[in-house]
């Protein structure tokens, strides 16, 4: 299951409708946190999501709509005795803060919770299952927008592995080893096989538009980018270092995005459908979130079946 799971979508203050940030994205028997804001244990509980389905809180910065909620997320862990070590990723200028969110209030520590802060843009872990990337954005404090990108694979073809003589357990050897020897020939992997992109999901939070968001939306399956002003107040979001609902749609056009969602709405839009509308004039695949709404990560695009090494086109 690869699936974002909006648990707040308002920007700097709650309203009657509307949790503080707040985002999990599911990937297959993982997930990742987003920005937990204030009352985000409780939108977990009230989505139906296990404290023990994430392995990782990435945090874009310390304003407190993006990490209020740490502290109850992280005792909510230690009261449920999650064994599995969680990670916190975080601008590393904003370790003091940290350091008071992770003890904000006296409780009793049974989670293994390790402290990753990221000081530039660049590859913040390797994988496996997935690179994640983090990069600089348009915002104060320090702000990271971040990047999961899941390696490339090949999709075997079977025609091509019956005519290169290809069968049973010489499939597994061929997708290990990228060879496998057939009588006197040897069949590569790349005569009977396409590539096949892996998924990519990219995070952008507060943020003026700047070089690094379209560099982290670029060919992402799943774009989640804040959107809190209407094209009216573009002045007042140019000032604060924030996205227009337009802005987000055009980041989305120009990096070849597949889907975008758009969120982190001021409170002076209790009615989205402004924002979603201006998104939509830039961009098609838009979606508004709204809390507890579950997205899912678009299915792997097909890969392109050009005929094979030594065959007619």
């Amino acid at each position: 299951m690869r699936e974002l799971v909006v648990l707040g979508t308002a920007s700097q203050t709650p309203t009657r409708y509307r949790n503080q940030n707040g985002y999990l994205l599911r990937w297959d028997g993982d997930g990742i946190l987003f920005d937990p804001g204030e009352g985000t244990q409780r939108q977990l509980l009230l989505a139906g999501v296990s404290p023990w389905s994430f392995g990782r809180i990435c945090i874009t910065h310390l304003h407190g709509d993006h990490c209020l909620g740490l502290p109850g997320v992280v005792q909510r862990l230690s009261l449920d005795r999650v064994t599995h070590p969680v990670e916190v990723l975080y601008p590393s200028s904003g370790q003091v803060y940290i350091d008071r969110l992770l003890h904000a209030a006296v409780f009793d520590e049974h989670v293994d919770m390790r402290q990753r802060p990221v000081a530039d843009s660049g590859v913040v872990d390797a994988g496996p299952p997935f690179a994640l990337m983090a990069k600089r954005l348009n915002h104060a404090p320090d702000t990271l927008g971040w990047r999961l990108e899941e390696p490339g694979g090949r999709t075997m073809i079977d025609d091509r592995l019956k005519a290169a003589g290809v069968f049973g357990p010489a499939v597994g050897q061929l997708q290990r080893a990228g060879v496998v020897d057939v009588g006197s020939r040897r069949v590569r992997i790349e005569e009977v096989s396409v590539a096949r992109p892996g998924q990519v999901v990219a995070f952008v939070m507060d943020t003026g538009l700047c070089d690094a968001a379209f560099a982290l939306a670029q060919g992402a399956d799943l774009l989640v980018c804040e959107a809190t002003f209407a094209s009216a107040e573009a002045d007042l979001a140019r000032r604060f270092h924030h996205l227009t609902a337009a802005q987000a749609g055009r980041i989305a056009a120009e990096a070849g995005a597949r889907r975008l969602v758009i969120s982190h709405f001021s409170q002076r839009y209790p009615d989205n459908a402004i924002l979603l509308d201006e998104a939509r004039a830039e961009f098609d695949d838009v979606i508004a979130a709204r809390d507890f709404l579950r997205v899912p990560v678009p299915s792997r695009l097909a890969p392109n079946l050009q005929p094979g090494p030594g065959s007619s086109a």
